[in-house]
C-alpha cells in the first residue's frame, strides 16, 4: 500500500502549527461544509460524542450546504489530527 505523501507532509505541517499557535489541551474550532444531501452528518458529530462540544450550524441560501463549526476541548494537536483525518474519509464532507 502505498503512502500518500502530500497527505503526510500537510498533517505534519499541520501539526506544527497546532503545536505553535495554542496551548494544549484547549478549545479548538473545526469548520466543515456539507453537501446537505451528505449521510454523513451525524457520523461526523458523532466524533465529538462525550466531548461536550458546541455545534453551530447554518444552512446555505439554497440549502445546498451546511455550515458546521465544532467549539470543542481537544487533548492535544495528534487528537485534532485524528479527527480531520476521519472526516476526510467521509463523502460529502469538506474540512475548512
Amino acid at each position: 500500500m502505498q503512502k500518500n505523501t502530500n497527505s503526510d507532509e500537510f498533517y505534519s505541517r499541520f501539526h506544527v502549527q497546532l503545536l505553535e499557535s495554542q496551548a494544549w489541551p484547549g478549545i479548538y474550532m473545526f469548520k466543515f461544509v456539507v453537501k446537505s444531501e451528505a449521510l454523513h452528518l451525524e457520523t461526523l458529530k458523532s466524533y465529538f460524542n462525550g466531548k461536550q462540544a458546541k455545534f453551530f450550524e447554518k444552512l446555505s441560501s439554497k440549502n445546498t450546504f451546511t455550515s458546521l463549526t465544532i467549539k470543542v476541548k481537544m487533548k492535544s494537536a495528534d487528537a485534532v489530527i485524528s479527527i480531520y483525518k476521519k472526516a476526510s474519509l467521509l463523502e460529502g464532507i469538506m474540512a475548512l
